[in-house]
């Protein structure tokens, strides 16, 4: 129904090749202004969400004069982005940093989200005034965290990584059941049975669940076994199978936001070939989707519309970070005894991106009554509360002595790139009729700058000794500075053909 009404209003659109210049022209001028962007909000500390809907809202309307107030085009847009930025955050989700948390994390977007959704709708109803439905509306489309708006402030602050994992889990997880909801309180006025509700979203977090795992393995199975032709091809199949996720949790009716996370975060961990240029990749997408999602929000608002809204957004914004986070912290919590000073800045850490902007587009779509106001409320809420909790996350974390962990102090080991350090990797299998064969790994006289570093046998890897001898069917991994590559190939062919004596006799 989404697709076929999006495809009536554009039907009869026709885009000239002068349309297309123009367009491309505009997009790149306002993607570089968006990649300089970052570089402010690294030195002030406030989240790149912010400058990208300045961006958008400079063009818009009350701006260059760019009218915009396509609800419809921007949900689509803002879901396909959605689930790259997943995609993306998936990706770089480390397990071994989220396992000990995971518990505490999924509590967090289940008990969490129900406790600050009733205590969001209690005070928009009697504190704003607003009916029960939208009451019940704004406070799920706020409940849902951002894991980009939180770490792009905080990756100056080293903290636990029990804080971090968390936060990062519970951005990821918390998204889905957000969305059934926001979904199940606009598509009907009465809620109707609570057990009902919360069975089916229950459903379709297990289908979203099952799917994303499914798909998640049997990709990292597929790369890993895949010979592909090229190694550029590696991160564009990585991110084609978390987004073949996604599309496959919605269409069986369960959650494709938990399912694109979950499908990312299995490859993400699966030692996958290429993984250096598939991150960068995955990253690259997550800023395009970043830039386009919050630009099309800022064209998306009116400012001179906000005027009316801007006292009830600040209470409902006070409700939601002085009651409702802390009580959903401190709920759900409980059973995993963690420190006040990590409670106080899980709370405060609790930022609102782009998502619940999307989100507030949803009741736009549906036509529920107010819907403008529900859309300007929120995002008031969200541009105002993130200038207030960006900026001061740093020294509030220094003030609960957060920042002054063995943390801190970890090494930054990474897989380098190879591009970067002028080197190159090679791999070549000893054929069973190679003059390879019996040659001692010393004996192969490959030329200064290159190095056998590791032999696979038999489905085991070992670092050889100089004296190892070579067998049929061993693999070899030879890293060669770039100044050598040539020689070491040829050097390594010359044995494969002559043996050890090769280049001695006329071998």
């Amino acid at each position: 129904m989404l697709g076929q009404g999006t495809y009536q209003q554009w039907e009869g659109l026709t885009l000239t090749v002068d349309d297309l210049n123009r367009l491309l022209l505009v997009s790149a001028l306002i993607l570089l202004v968006a990649a300089a962007a970052v570089r402010l909000a690294s030195r002030t500390g406030l989240p790149s969400l912010v400058l990208y809907m300045g961006i958008g809202v400079a063009v818009g309307e009350d701006g260059l004069g760019f009218a915009f107030d396509d609800a419809r085009l921007t949900q689509v847009i803002g879901y396909a982005a959605l689930a790259v930025i997943l995609a993306e955050g998936g990706f770089g989700t480390k397990w071994s940093e989220i396992k000990p948390v995971l518990p505490a994390a999924v509590t967090l977007s289940l008990v969490g989200v129900a406790v600050s959704v009733g205590v969001v709708a209690a005070g928009a109803h009697y504190l704003v005034g607003l009916e029960w439905r939208q009451s019940l509306i704004i406070a799920a489309v706020v409940s849902s965290t951002d894991a980009a708006a939180v770490f792009s402030v905080l990756r100056r602050v080293p903290l636990p990584k029990r804080i971090t994992g968390t936060l990062e889990a519970e951005s990821g997880f918390n998204d889905a059941p957000v969305v059934l909801l926001v979904v199940a309180f606009s598509t009907s006025e009465h809620v109707g049975s609570w057990p009902g509700l919360l069975g089916t979203i229950a459903l379709e977090l297990a289908i979203g669940a099952a799917i994303g795992l499914a798909v998640g393995f049997l990709g990292a199975y597929g790369l890993r076994r895949v010979a592909l032709p090229s190694s550029g091809l590696y991160p564009i199949a990585a991110m084609a199978i978390a987004i073949a996720a996604y599309a496959a949790g919605a269409m069986a009716h369960g959650s494709g936001f938990l399912a694109v996370y979950l499908a990312a975060v299995v490859l993400g961990n699966s030692r996958l070939p290429h993984w250096t240029a598939t991150r960068g990749f995955a990253d690259g997408l997550g800023w395009i989707a970043q830039i386009g999602m919050f630009v099309l929000l800022g064209l998306l608002v009116t400012p001179h519309e906000l005027a009316d809204d801007i006292v009830p957004a600040l209470v409902i914004g006070l409700v939601l970070t002085m009651l409702a986070r802390p009580a959903e912290v401190a709920v759900s919590l409980i059973p995993f005894r963690v420190p006040w000073r990590e409670q106080v800045l899980l709370s405060w850490a609790g930022l609102r991106g782009a998502v619940p902007i999307i989100l507030a587009t949803i009741p736009m779509v549906e036509g529920v009554p107010d819907n403008a106001r529900i859309f300007n409320i929120v995002f008031i809420l969200v541009i105002v509360y993130t200038l207030v909790q960006g900026p001061t996350l740093p020294p509030l974390a220094k003030w609960l002595k957060l920042d002054d962990t063995d943390s801190a102090h970890d090494l930054g080991i990474e897989s380098a790139p190879l591009d970067r350090l002028r080197a190159h990797l090679l791999s070549l299998s000893v054929p069973a009729k190679s003059r390879m064969i019996g040659v001692e790994v010393g004996e192969l006289r490959l030329p200064k700058g290159a190095a056998v570093t590791l032999v696979v046998r038999n489905d085991a890897s070992f670092v050889p000794a100089p004296a190892t001898v070579l067998r049929a069917g061993d693999e070899l991994l030879v890293v060669t500075t770039d100044e050598v590559r040539d020689a070491a190939e040829k050097r390594l062919e010359a044995v494969g053909r002559g043996g050890k004596l090769a280049g001695w006799l006329g071998a």
